[in-house]
């Protein structure tokens, strides 16, 4: 199959997104296909995987499940069908509380709560595309991840469905997941 032509003035969906099987990663965000970044690093990974074990070791036993990247999540328009859905990302973790939701494909609908973990590929992406995008979704939590600066910064939907001012964490500090009530994120770890 031959690789598609991306462009920024043609829109896809998600039977297009589908019909890529070339191995390139990408999302598409309102019908526009963005390419994501090739490799993680080393300090990316390690966060990564710290934060969905706390996570994963948590909800072994419980409602909620955790998911990590590569892992599809659709997130249509009103009267969008699957199929012509215009917005397909994939969050480094996502945390589904409703099973409604999870199907073969991933997630369709708005996870409770999204992780990106930032690299300099990804930053702008992550801090004015995708926080717009969660927070019209309806996204409960959006945390932001400075694996560098060892700091995560966390959006809470407020009474008027939008993200308040984040709180920040560092690195040695805890913080409850209040979606998860006893779940508590010791960033210690993650930043070691």
């Amino acid at each position: 199959m031959s690789e598609p032509a991306f462009s920024q003035t043609e829109y896809y969906n998600y039977t297009d997104y589908l019909s890529w099987a070339n191995g390139k990663r990408c999302e598409l965000i309102e019908g526009i296909s963005i390419d994501m970044t090739p490799a993680s690093s080393r300090m990316h990974q390690k966060v990564l995987g710290d934060l969905y074990n706390q996570f994963y070791n948590f909800l072994k036993d419980k409602p909620c499940e955790v998911y990590i990247a590569p892992f599809d999540v659709r997130l249509p328009s009103s009267g969008e069908q699957d199929e012509t859905t215009s917005t397909v990302v994939q969050p480094d973790l996502v945390v589904v509380c409703d099973p409604n939701k999870l199907d073969d494909r991933g997630c369709k609908g708005a996870p409770d709560l999204i992780i990106e973990v930032l690299s300099p590929e990804t930053a702008k992406k992550d801090l004015s595309a995708k926080l717009q995008l969660y927070e019209r979704v309806g996204v409960s939590q959006y945390w932001v991840v400075h694996p560098l600066d060892k700091t995560v910064m966390v959006f809470f939907l407020d009474e008027r469905d939008q993200y308040s001012k984040p709180s920040v964490f560092g690195e040695g500090e805890q913080m409850r997941v209040e979606l998860l009530n006893e779940l508590v994120i010791d960033f210690s770890t993650v930043f070691k």
